[in-house]
């Protein structure tokens, strides 16, 4: 966290001397005052820190039943079978009496699922934003699956003050029976819990006043409050592919726009009469416009880009009332300054950087358009001119944002340009007010609004559909370095700088040429003879990645945790676009269960696959997936054997008999694992699925060692008690282990017995969930191992 400490506090060096810095100090008095406010800077970002560290749970109540008491104050995010909210605490009873708990050292908010039908706790109860609740819970700490290129939850969790997570026991076995999930109190008056009622109530009156059965009431939702959690993933899939994902929630200009209302109500009632005598109707305005974007921002859950312009619009407003003189730039200065001085963490986001990027970009590049003077022109030379301004706003904000949308996404959408042409008029100006008025008004009038913001939606959908599928639509590269995202902001720069476009569009062409290292394909840094292994932190399943000079085998693809999306699409399918792959030579399935296949289809889709092979039944969907797209696709035998640059890929198990047909696959899968060996001559990687004691004891037998070669094995079945015999282990004498599993997983792998047979040989084991992804290089004789977590954990202390 030495990075949030640092940039916080250099920050607010910075702002405090671009604002309060005398020209006329001594040179000595600026750098006192440099230094002392360096220190308070680093002072205020270490104590709001410190007040998140201290939120963390402790490791000895990992698991262990609790009886917690707490106020619901954040907004309840419903799901098909599950609900999930945040909890205040404010008691918290160990199942040992006797164990006191000291609420200091413990979290002051968790985040809680509620499961019905498993194990007996029923049906879901109506949870509302602000009730007090008795509820018995099992905790985890905040713990992520951490790859290259994914998403950090815990960090997500550290900038959102949620010190673990947890699920509702409501009957379970074990527990006393008082511990039973209690409602204590309606309603618990706070600010916090004030708002998110509001925003429920709102979200509930959406859904009641929509058409119903409506496909795209949760986009009517995130619209109007910033509620996301309601749009299903094939519509998030057509929005980010389109590139109008940042119209599907609170944008600055629908702050703007209620702000603008609100300045325009309050300037026309206050003119009335003898009330200007009292105060300015212009500082009346402004003070209105800025209530009305702080509400609309609270409602709207206090995101980032309202945040940003709710500031503006209030530095506005302090410049009206004290009568200075603002440019553009000092109010985006100030609202920087204020958004990093509250929370620190904000620079983590990509919605931070996307969002003030894209205003730093429009002033930069378009200052001094209020000198367009509209006197002598007519109607139609006034649209033209607005049609050219609005043309070169999209433009700037496209080119300017795309170093920062690879860098946070490795992607962009060829087609934004076009449809955000066609949605942003429609979204801004008939969706989001029709949404806003069908929210607040009255039946049947919100009806109405309602039914005629979902039509337009359906209109703008129908529009992006097709383009969505076309398969150029979206241009999928690698994560940028810091040299080519430094050369590439420099000539964007110089590209939107601002001026005529007919006098300088040569020039502007040469800015725009400087991103061009951004579309060069990632070069492969692995030599002939040499190959590079990422081992993926997948959680209760496998995913191994293998590399050669020119080649790429993906091992299995990670498990379908959700019915709407899989590891696939949430890690694999991240990494791989991360590090700009989108082709595999070959997919290799061990076997048929869950979580070696669940994240095959996913892939699919967004990867081009070379030919699959695998131990798999005729019926099979992957295999019917694989003849419907005309993949290759060849069964897992004992005996086969290839080799890519040097490199040597030897199948161990199953037997050479094994095939596609049915009649192969009667007994257990496991036992049908394909197990490759992967080697280069001085060392070895053993790829091993789900084999068992059976299949490791017939590769045990087979297995001829060299002397001088050196093994890492991936451990069978997660370290089931299955598997990892003694006679298969004295076999391979692996020098490393690496294992696979979830985090408290309930088979509780890797099995302490078998942890004890390594021990007991000396071969130390490497744990994603402690190590996250693990990116092994083997070159020659020498290797080096990456853990992605150790990385993360130094990035967070530089």
């Amino acid at each position: 966290m030495k990075l949030s400490l640092l940039m916080g506090s250099l920050l607010l060096t910075i702002y405090l001397l671009k604002f309060f810095k005398t020209p006329a100090l001594p040179k000595i008095k600026i750098s006192l005052w440099m230094m002392v406010l360096f220190l308070l800077g680093f002072s205020w970002s270490a104590y709001l820190t410190h007040t998140r560290l201290i939120n963390d749970l402790s490791p000895e109540l990992e698991g262990v039943p609790l009886l917690v008491t707490g106020v619901i104050d954040g907004l309840p995010h419903q799901g098909d079978q599950s609900l999930r909210f945040s909890l205040k605490v404010e008691e918290a009873i160990h199942e040992d009496e006797s164990i006191k708990i000291d609420l200091k050292e413990f979290p002051n908010r968790l985040s809680l699922g509620w499961y019905p039908g498993w194990r007996g706790e029923g049906v879901l109860p109506d949870i509302q934003p602000g009730q007090r609740w008795r509820l018995p819970v099992v905790l985890k700490r905040a713990h992520g699956l951490m790859n290259p290129h994914g998403f950090d939850f815990e960090r997500w969790m550290f900038q959102q003050n949620l010190g673990a997570t947890g699920s509702i026991k409501a009957n379970a076995k074990g527990l006393p029976r008082s511990w039973k999930p209690s409602l204590l109190d309606d309603f618990h008056l706070s600010f916090t819990t004030f708002v998110e009622l509001t925003r429920w109530h709102l979200r509930e009156r959406i859904k009641r006043s929509a058409p119903e059965e409506a496909p795209y009431v949760g986009v009517l939702i995130a619209l109007v409050m910033g509620e996301q959690n309601a749009i299903p993933q094939d519509d998030w899939r057509v929005f980010n592919a389109t590139g109008i994902g940042h119209l599907i929630s609170i944008s600055g200009l629908h702050v703007t726009m209620l702000a603008g209302m609100g300045a325009a109500l309050a300037n026309r009632l206050w003119r009335r009469r003898s009330l200007p005598m009292l105060c300015a109707t212009q500082k009346v305005s402004a003070l209105s416009g800025f209530l009305v974007a702080l509400i609309y921002t609270w409602l709207a859950g206090f995101q980032i880009p309202a945040q940003r312009t709710m500031y503006m619009v209030g530095v506005v407003a302090v410049a009206l009332w004290t009568g200075r003189i603002t440019r553009a730039f000092d109010i985006w200065w100030w609202a920087l300054f204020v958004v990093l001085f509250l929370d620190p963490w904000a620079a983590y986001t990509p919605g931070f950087w996307l969002s003030f990027g894209a205003v730093a970009a429009i002033l930069f590049a378009m200052p001094g358009q209020d000198g367009f003077s509209e006197y002598g022109y007519s109607r139609s030379q006034k649209w033209w001119q607005s049609f050219k301004e609005a043309t070169r706003v999209q433009a700037v904000v496209t080119i300017a944002l795309l170093p920062l949308t690879l860098y946070w996404f490795s992607q962009f959408s060829v087609v934004s340009p076009l449809a955000n042409a066609f949605a942003i008029p429609l979204v801004s100006f008939i969706v989001t007010p029709f949404a806003m008025l069908g929210a607040v008004l009255p039946s049947p009038i919100s009806d109405g609004c309602l039914w005629i913001a979902h039509s337009c939606m359906e209109l703008v959908a129908w529009f992006l559909k097709p383009m969505s599928s076309w398969f150029w639509s979206v241009a999928y590269l690698p994560q940028p370095n810091l040299i080519f995202f430094v050369i590439s902001t420099v000539g964007i720069i110089y590209a939107i700088r601002p001026g005529p476009l007919a006098q300088s569009y040569k020039s502007r062409l040469l800015g725009i040429c400087c991103c061009l290292p951004l579309l060069w394909p990632k070069i492969p840094d692995v030599a002939h003879g040499d190959f590079k292994i990422t081992v993926l932190d997948i959680g209760q399943g496998t995913a191994v990645l293998v590399e050669t000079h020119s080649k790429r085998l993906l091992y299995d693809t990670g498990p379908k945790t959700f019915p709407q999306s899989d590891a696939g699409e949430r890690n694999v399918l991240p990494f791989l676009r991360g590090e700009g792959i989108s082709f595999i030579d070959r997919l290799v399935i061990s076997h048929k269960d869950t979580d070696h296949v669940g994240g095959a289809l996913s892939l699919m889709k967004g990867v081009s696959f070379g030919d699959l092979l695998g131990t798999l039944p005729e019926w099979h969907f992957l295999v019917d997936k694989a003849k419907e797209s005309k993949l290759p696709a060849l069964p897992c035998q004992a005996g086969q054997s290839w080799r890519w640059d040097g490199v040597l890929f030897k199948v161990w198990h199953p037997g050479p008999e094994m095939t596609f047909a049915s009649v192969h696959h009667s007994g257990k899968p496991n036992a049908l694992s394909c197990v490759i060996e992967v080697t280069n001559g001085h060392y070895s990687f053993w790829l091993t699925g789900d084999v068992e004691r059976g299949g490791e004891a017939i590769i045990a037998n087979e297995y001829k060692p060299s002397g001088e070669l050196a093994s890492i094995l991936l451990i069978p079945h997660h370290g089931s008690a299955t598997s990892s015999s003694p006679i298969f282990l004295d076999a391979i004498k692996p020098q490393w282990a690496v294992a696979q599993a979830g985090y408290r997983n309930r088979y509780r792998h890797p099995n302490k017995k078998v942890v004890e047979r390594y021990v007991e040989r000396e071969i130390p084991i490497l744990e994603t969930v402690h190590t996250g992804a693990q990116i092994w290089e083997f070159k020659g004789g020498h290797w080096s191992r990456k853990d992605w977590r150790e990385v993360q954990r130094r990035s967070w202390h530089q």
